[in-house]
């Protein structure tokens, strides 16, 4: 079963090909291969270093060096979820989720806001 940090849920949508290495580039688009072949199975919904963390340059043994930022980005998106780290959800349920509960540029921004991506990202820059 995958694991993913919650916030990644938002990135995935808006993923164009950036990042933070090559490695990194290649882990994502896996990641998001998969999950499009695979919509109704189940992952693991967490608040740590995930799958798509793996091939990320921020990640140092398991922790991500931009911890404090992203632990509050997954923390604001599992509350607007209402889910808590660690439950299983399928995963078309929860892209649907995602976008039901955060439709609004004032609560993407709240999440994204400090991002360095979000200039650059879909998901965020199509929210109206």
């Amino acid at each position: 079963m995958l694991k993913i940090r919650a916030h990644h849920f938002l990135c995935m949508q808006g993923f164009q090909g950036y990042g933070y290495s090559n490695e990194f580039v290649d882990n994502m688009s896996k990641v998001i291969k998969y999950i499009k072949e695979n919509k109704n199975e189940n992952i693991k919904l967490i608040d740590n270093c995930d799958d798509i963390c793996s091939a990320c340059t921020n990640n140092k043994n398991g922790q991500c060096d931009d911890f404090y930022k992203v632990d509050a980005m997954d923390k604001k998106v599992l509350n607007k979820l209402s889910l808590k780290s660690g439950e299983a959800v399928k995963l078309n349920e929860l892209f649907a989720l995602v976008n039901e509960k955060i439709k609004d540029k004032k609560s993407a921004q709240e999440i994204c806001g400090t991002c360095s991506w979000h200039e650059k990202c879909l998901w965020f820059l199509n929210i109206k």
